[in-house]
């Protein structure tokens, strides 16, 4: 049998570590290990602030403009510490051990190449490292990787185009999505359609942030501009049940990273998270972990955040693993692999693996 332990009531629950599942909603910066953090900060003389060392992981909120500059800052400061091919390298690989440790099979890192191009010879050559590093990390961990590239709508969206154009010509080369990051409050997100026009004619998936600092009105916006085939967070569409409707009618995955909602004040705990309203309209699934380095919490905890919250079931958690799989690129063949095992891990004897008992 696969690996179980008994609830307060009684109940077996199998070890979510061992359900398979792919990781859609992972930004590049913030997949760094903390301890990597501090290592690369102290080789460099980097001074980083108390909230990334004695009081990580930090206290956090968004409900205003001054919030989200805290929050901005400490993703900036993350981000100057990777100084080196090296270090984007490791960066790479410990989020790939990361996710394959959590279950993992697939995952697609997003980035904005633009955020590293002064450092690292400009968004091209920056691409190119990076494609190589989750090339060599698939490799040596046997995860399946890809890569979304993402605009920053705090910047001009003629660069936002830019990006496009460079995430379209790496449409066959391991790039799979494209989209647009940051407060989503920022910025005129209509302004960035010609962009997405651009990605959406390479094929590539279009996964713009929006419903989660924004409400409905926002994931609309999204939706009739952008074209949007993914959302970013999406979960306020809970609050409007016509649009919700609309979202599952159309097949667009919601990417929900309850734990990173709670520490930017989105909802005020856990248990308040929609996940429960979302999955009963029917709505497509991917949870993900968003920065683990600045909300302390990787691919396996939002599975288990949302068991202990909404008191899930194997079976609930085995569908939205296999969701988080639909919504993928994955292959197909990866893809049906992948199926198969989260079918495994829910029942071994009906999906034909040896039965076996847990240490």
């Amino acid at each position: 049998m696969v690996p179980t332990r008994a609830t307060g009531e009684g109940r077996e629950q199998r070890d979510l570590l061992t359900l398979p599942k792919a990781h859609l909603h992972l930004h590049f910066t913030g997949s760094m290990r903390h301890a990597t953090l501090l290592e690369l900060a102290e080789r460099d003389g980097i001074s980083l602030p108390d909230s990334l060392v004695a009081e990580w992981p930090p206290q956090l909120s968004a409900a205003d403009e001054k919030g989200w500059f805290r929050f901005q800052r400490l993703y900036d400061v993350a981000r100057s510490v990777l100084r080196t091919e090296d270090d984007v390298r490791r960066l790479v690989r410990e989020a790939a051990e990361d996710d394959v440790r959590d279950g993992g099979r697939w995952l697609e890192i997003q980035v904005d190449p633009s955020g590293y191009a002064a450092r690292f010879g400009g968004i091209t050559a920056f691409t190119d490292l990076v494609l190589d590093a989750v090339r060599v990390a698939a490799r040596d961990t046997g995860l399946g990787m890809a890569v979304v590239i993402a605009a920053n709508r705090t910047r001009h969206p003629l660069d936002a185009r830019t990006l496009a154009r460079l995430a379209a010509q790496y449409a066959d080369r391991g790039v799979v999505g494209f989209g647009l990051s940051n407060d989503e409050r920022r910025g005129s997100t209509a302004d960035f359609a010609p962009a997405f026009a651009i990605a959406e004619r390479a094929g590539l998936t279009l996964v713009p942030h929006g419903g989660e600092l924004r409400g409905p009105e926002h994931v609309r916006t999204c939706l009739d501009t952008l074209h949007a085939g993914r959302l970013g967070h999406g979960v306020r569409s809970a609050e409007d049940p016509e649009l919700l409707d609309r979202i599952v009618q159309a097949g667009v995955a919601l990417e929900v990273c309850p734990v990173s909602n709670v520490a930017l004040g989105v909802y005020s705990d856990l248990t308040s998270v929609p996940l429960p309203t979302l999955m009963a309209a029917g709505a497509t699934i991917a949870l993900g972990a968003d920065d683990p380095l600045l909300f302390g919490s990787q691919l396996a905890g939002q599975y288990a955040t949302m068991r202990a919250a909404h008191d899930l079931t194997d079976r609930q958690l085995a569908d939205l693993a296999a969701m988080s799989v639909r919504a993928s690129r994955a292959p197909d063949a990866v893809r049906d692999a992948i199926l198969s095992d989260i079918e495994r891990w829910i029942d071994p004897v009906t999906a034909g693996a040896p039965a076996r008992m847990s240490p």
